[in-house]
């Protein structure tokens, strides 16, 4: 699995700072995930749905930790690179290994 592209769509919130797009293999669309900043820095969102009970719960998510690495990177780097284009400041990204330490 191949991610072809990334689009973002960057946001001014506090916490919430793009949506994301990805398409994997030239051929399957992935909507909604969200680039969000944390107290460790940026990390990605999968994205979710609301359910009866109000939590969240995932509809789309990697079923490994490597292909997360793989998959937050690429987003990660498209998000950084779109907002030094934009003139943005660059905040602190927080790795895969912070998070599950």
């Amino acid at each position: 699995m191949d991610i072809t592209e990334v689009k973002v769509f960057l946001v001014d919130e506090e916490k919430l700072k793009a949506y994301i797009t990805i398409v994997l293999d030239n051929c399957f669309v992935v909507r909604d995930l969200k680039i969000i900043s944390g107290t460790a820095g940026l990390f990605v969102a999968m994205p979710s749905k609301r359910r009866k009970d109000g939590t969240f719960k995932d509809i789309a998510h990697p079923l490994n930790q490597d292909t997360r690495a793989v998959m937050e990177k690429k987003i990660l780097d498209a998000y950084l690179a779109d907002l030094k284009k934009n003139g943005g400041a660059l905040p602190p990204v927080q790795s895969t290994a912070e998070k599950a330490g």
